[in-house]
């Protein structure tokens, strides 16, 4: 009798012994689909961040006139922060270094790029059916490369003389060459929108390469000021930022917070200095477990028995 009453009661009841009810699935799966739809887009709405439209050559062009001219003047002059950049674009300077070691040099010229040739020059010489332009253009090329620097040097002091470096305010002056026109007609260029296309068409086999559009437009003043307003820029722990009053990457704070304290933050090697002291920050964390001392807090300040007290009052 007892082994008959225990073979029943392992028995595994029949479903259809349970009462059943009708069921719709899909009308379930479709109104949690709408609401979880519902709330994401209101909540999107609420607390996402600014959807900023990116910034073109174009809108530079037309905005900021001046910065456009001022920097193309530097480009041709040498004096931009692409032009004086280093490794992996040229060879102007040793780039950032960590002690004796030049780590921006080990790479090596892998991107060459030559700011007055590749992003002022070239594309003007694609802009076809304006004398006035190739006669410059002629004259820009015929002359050694000190004069063309004296040129665009002389002609970069008369711009940041000028009210908000205005072309229009600064006096024609022989001592200036074809650069007043070369910049005037990069100007017209860029205001076109054909800049952006004839810079971004090279460098790699899908014509899509931007980093020569991007060197020239951090050149310039423009791209600064809108991060900076926007409380993007490296003194003000942008890198953990987003546009607009937004926490951003908060995992972030800890690299960014180097930058905003000295040495670091008035160094020109901050990058290769923050890096390297962010690698000495893991390796200290990863080798918590052998350091004498270090691993013993948790002995001394018992804080994990607080958070986990009930399994502790279980075990002894």
């Amino acid at each position: 009798m007892t082994t008959v009453t225990a073979t029943r009661r392992r028995r595994t009841p029949d479903t259809h012994d349970f009462p059943t009810r009708s069921y719709d699935l899909v009308k379930e799966f479709v109104i949690a689909l709408v609401v979880v739809a519902v709330l994401t887009t209101v909540l999107a709405a609420v607390f996402s961040s600014p959807d900023e439209k990116s910034i073109t050559l174009s809108d530079w062009a037309q905005k900021a006139p001046n910065d456009v001219v001022a920097t193309a003047t530097g480009e041709l002059a040498g004096t931009t922060t692409s032009a004086q950049y280093g490794p992996p674009y040229n060879h102007a300077s040793t780039g950032q270094v960590l002690g004796p070691l030049q780590l921006q040099n080990w790479a090596g010229v892998r991107i060459p790029v030559d700011s007055a040739n590749d992003l002022v020059i070239t594309p003007l010489r694609g802009v076809s059916g304006d004398p006035v332009l190739s006669a410059a253009l002629a004259v820009w090329s015929a002359a050694p490369a000190a004069r063309q620097q004296a040129w665009a040097a002389a002609y970069a002091d008369a711009l940041s003389s000028a009210p908000d470096g205005n072309p229009a305010a600064v006096k024609p002056s022989i001592g200036f060459g074809p650069v007043p026109v070369l910049a005037g007609k990069f100007l017209r260029l860029a205001g076109s929108g054909g800049l952006e296309g004839t810079l971004d068409s090279r460098g790699n086999f899908y014509k899509g390469d931007a980093t020569r559009g991007l060197l020239l437009l951090s050149d310039g003043a423009y791209l600064e000021d809108q991060a900076r307003a926007r409380n993007l820029g490296g003194d003000q722990w942008g890198m953990m930022n987003e546009t607009g009053n937004y926490p951003g990457q908060p995992w972030m704070w800890l690299y960014t917070f180097w930058y905003q304290v000295k040495p670091f933050s008035t160094s020109d090697n901050a990058d290769a200095q923050v890096w390297a002291l962010m690698m000495v920050l893991t390796l200290v964390l990863v080798l918590v477990p052998f350091i004498p001392g270090v691993r013993s807090i948790p002995r001394w300040i018992p804080l994990h028995r607080l958070i986990w007290r009930d399994y502790y009052r279980r075990t002894g």
